[in-house]
């Protein structure tokens, strides 16, 4: 008799080349330097951060440069219990979207410099940036966003529809 193979474990790898367009080798450039920067929409005036040359809600090019600050608002978060390969974050860890002071979009974070139970919505955060010398063209130029000392402020809840 055989035993029946239920799972098995395989590791798998993907390579990929990714090209920057304009606005996000902007980004990129703007960032190995310690400043964060996003574009305005022309149409509605919102900053997206970081910039990708349109903004996705008006279907408008974007071009004009916004200089963004490293502080921000955590409008929503989760709690990974799965480590990330490459990552010097240890689970349990937070990743939460923030708004930066100056965007009306948020981006995508690591959150740390406290425990995973203390983060919550409306905390303030900031940059918590690597040693300049470990500067790349990278968003992980910022190790993680973390807890600022502000008071916490009120997120506007998403309104509920039928």
């Amino acid at each position: 008799m055989i035993d029946k193979v239920e799972t098995i474990t395989c590791p798998i790898s993907l390579t990929y080349n990714y090209t920057a367009g304009s606005a996000t080798s902007r980004f990129l450039r703007a960032i190995k330097e310690g400043r964060l920067v996003g574009q305005r929409c022309p149409q509605c005036r919102k900053v997206y951060v970081p910039p990708r040359g349109a903004f996705a809600r008006c279907g408008v090019a974007t071009s004009e440069e916004v200089p963004v600050r490293d502080t921000g608002t955590i409008t929503t978060f989760t709690v990974v219990h799965i480590p990330l390969p490459g990552s010097d974050m240890k689970p349990p860890f937070v990743a939460g979207t923030i708004r930066l002071d100056g965007a009306d979009q948020t981006c995508l974070h690591l959150v740390g410099g406290c425990k995973p139970s203390d983060v919550r919505i409306g905390m303030r955060v900031r940059a918590s940036w690597r040693p300049r010398e470990e500067w790349q063209f990278s968003f992980n130029n910022i190790r993680w966003f973390e807890p600022s000392g502000e008071p916490d402020v009120d997120v506007p809840r998403p309104v509920e529809t039928d």
